[in-house]
């Protein structure tokens, strides 16, 4: 797979690092072992920014939401309460309100209060299990890559290895050094995987660390706001 493109100096016995010729000497399967590499950084990058763009935003309208809402829930105005978070759609918590307000609205008032909390309640947990998911969009492809990606690299070395000890029998000349230079190319393809590894596994550790501090978050506002209902009832909405 990977021909010798460090250039062996007769003077010092000294390899130097080219890397144009390391891509010059690729062979097809060195091109195809690049390539899926090269996809797959480009993939978890994008998932990186995606990610890191969308929590930005998720953090920034939850502090407007919380701020704002907690006025209206004050005053019990519902809709107006409702309408605050149809405005900051992004934020997780707004999500997740909105839906139990809508619930708890949309029960008959001669609906028996037990029923009624255990609608809102069912309709909170269903909310916060979708907004997870959504926030966990992507994350599960940065787990793959940054697992995989070390063996694809590590398949490219061992063909390239395979060819150089092929091309020292074919050429019948014994010695380490006929094939150092191609077995130091062929491990620039596990660098290579590793390169694209690292940032996906440190990337995925970091967002579900994230993910986890969100759900808190939703689980201590679906808790407070079944408490709020229980007071509205018990005052005689």
């Amino acid at each position: 797979m990977f021909h010798l493109s460090l250039i062996w100096l007769e003077s010092g016995a000294e390899l130097e690092f080219n890397l144009r010729a390391i891509l010059n000497g690729l062979g097809p399967v060195g091109w195809v072992v690049v390539g899926i590499l090269l996809l797959m950084s480009m993939w978890s990058f994008g998932v990186m920014l995606d990610r890191a763009l969308m929590y930005a935003a998720v953090r920034r309208q939850s502090r407007v939401f919380v701020h704002q809402v907690a006025g209206a829930l004050r005053e019990g105005k519902l809709d107006e309460a409702i309408r605050i978070a149809e405005r900051n759609k992004r934020s997780h918590i707004a999500q997740v309100t909105a839906t139990g307000l809508a619930e708890f609205q949309s029960a008959s008032p001669r609906m028996d209060h037990d029923r009624r909390l255990e609608s809102a309640r069912r309709s909170l947990e269903r909310s916060t299990a979708i907004v997870h998911a959504e926030l966990e969009r992507g994350l599960s492809s940065l787990a793959t890559i940054g697992s995989t990606a070390p063996f694809v690299g590590l398949f490219g070395t061992v063909v390239g290895i395979l060819n150089a000890f092929r091309a020292m029998a074919a050429t019948k000349a014994p010695g380490f050094t006929t094939v150092a230079g191609a077995i130091g190319e062929a491990l620039v393809a596990t660098a290579l995987g590793l390169f694209v590894a690292i940032p996906a596994v440190w990337a995925f550790n970091y967002f579900t660390n994230r993910i986890k501090g969100f759900s808190v978050e939703m689980e201590n506002s679906a808790m407070e706001l079944i408490n709020y209902f229980v007071a509205r009832l018990e005052g005689g909405d």
